[in-house]
């Protein structure tokens, strides 16, 4: 199951804390390696930061596929135009 933004940084103040991982990881479900996955990546993140990043990540991803569309597009132009001549 996914996460929210707000639980993810509850378990992880909840690890800061003193909780032990295997504790946290027991009670919410979830294995040690997202554990330590999330704590990487959203270490001294706030909630806000977290909601950014996935935005920007989003974001990132759709101007990839636009990019490779775009170049995709180009590459059959160029085929078709040198297939004339």
């Amino acid at each position: 199951t996914r996460k929210s933004d707000s639980q993810i940084m509850q378990i992880l103040s909840q690890a800061s804390s003193g909780v032990p991982v295997s504790e946290l990881c027991r009670e919410h479900g979830m294995s040690s390696a997202t554990f330590y996955k999330w704590r990487a990546k959203y270490g001294g993140m706030d909630t806000s930061m977290i909601t950014r990043l996935k935005e920007l990540e989003a974001e990132n991803s759709r101007l990839k596929k636009m990019y490779a569309d775009e170049r995709l597009k180009a590459m059959i132009v160029q085929e078709a135009l040198t297939k004339k001549f």
